[in-house]
């Protein structure tokens, strides 16, 4: 979840004008009165050359191996962003502690689970931005979001998950207090998506911060025995009931690889 690209145009239309303006314009010489125009011959062009001129622009190469197994949910296209929503989590040292023991056991029944490298709350799906619709888009978030206060919400309770397709399985922790707030603010980006013609978030969300991922689906093997014992491991760390307490200062935009922060009052 690259600077934007730039977008190549063909040049084969100036070539098609300039060719018609050869045809109409008028002949300023080159054969005598009286004398029959000698006809033009084209000649093949060699294979070697047209090679060095490929007539559709090759897409970028989408080789899910050079990001952990990932597959795209919507294709590599040049000028289009994907744009995700969300409320940071600055992990802390003891937080960063508690998943040195979550994550081991949850590996020993699924032994390809991988750490998140950043943690967060997300108030929309990954969609995609237009590259000229990224400020406005932000614009439009920053409006949404200036009437909104500071909270805190609570997330304590160990849940797994998976992406719509079921290609990714997550370990996550609940959101158990300030649900209310969190729908609020969805609610309001909802409608700045609606804005851009976007896919709003889903009807009945389960607000979560990702701990861990793996490539497929895992819920058959972390559901059950091991989610209820990831759930004691984190009921008896201590202070883990301060530690979930998030105070939420500001919301984010993610579009491509810009970021954008919207605080909240």
């Amino acid at each position: 979840m690259s600077a934007g690209p730039l977008v190549g145009y063909s040049s084969s239309g100036s070539e098609d004008e300039a060719e018609d303006e050869a045809r109409t314009r008028p002949a300023t010489g080159g054969c005598r009165r009286g004398q029959s125009p000698v006809p033009s011959q084209r000649f093949p062009v060699p294979d070697s050359v047209l090679n060095m001129f490929p007539s559709t622009e090759e897409r970028p190469e989408d080789d899910s191996a050079k990001h952990g197994g990932r597959v795209r949910t919507f294709p590599h296209e040049r000028g289009n962003w994907a744009t995700h929503v969300y409320l940071p989590y600055e992990a802390r040292d003891e937080f960063l502690e508690l998943l040195d023991m979550l994550l081991p056991h949850a590996q020993t029944y699924v032994p390809q689970l991988v750490r998140m490298e950043a943690f967060h709350l997300s108030l929309s799906q990954s969609v995609v931005l237009r590259h000229h619709w990224i400020l406005p888009f932000v614009q439009a978030l920053k409006d949404r979001m200036a009437s909104f206060h500071r909270f805190f919400f609570t997330a304590n309770r160990v849940k797994i998950y998976t992406n719509q397709e079921k290609t990714r399985t997550f370990v996550g922790l609940e959101v158990t207090a300030g649900h209310a707030e969190c729908l609020d603010l969805v609610s309001e980006v909802d409608r700045v998506l609606e804005e851009f013609n976007l896919t709003t978030f889903y009807p009945d969300p389960s607000f979560h911060i990702s701990l861990a991922w793996c490539v497929g689906d895992a819920r058959p093997q972390l559901e059950g025995q091991c989610l209820q014992e990831l759930q004691e491991i984190l009921d008896e760390f201590e202070d883990s009931e301060m530690l979930l307490r998030v105070f939420t200062e500001q919301v984010r935009c993610k579009s491509g690889n810009k970021f954008f922060s919207m605080p909240l009052k």
